[in-house]
């Protein structure tokens, strides 16, 4: 199964994570979402709200001029 893409660029804190607060409320646990971003806090600021949530993190990186977290939902 592919990855569920959230596009986040152009937006800027707190944006990028409520795009992938929002559109990870509707997936099913064990879905991989993968997180652009051109924001460089999404490097943090996803994985920390991933963390309150419980959902994991399996990859955070600069790729290209954009930003990647690639995140496995959680139970929640």
């Amino acid at each position: 199964m592919s990855p569920v893409v959230v596009d986040a660029r152009g937006l800027l804190c707190p944006l990028p994570v409520i795009r992938v607060q929002d559109r990870i409320a509707q997936l099913a646990a064990g879905t991989l979402v993968e997180a652009l971003s051109s924001d460089p806090g999404a490097l943090s600021d996803i994985p920390a709200w991933c963390r309150i949530n419980g959902h994991r993190v399996l990859e955070s990186c600069k790729r290209g001029p954009d930003y990647l977290v690639v995140i496995e939902v959680g139970q929640g």
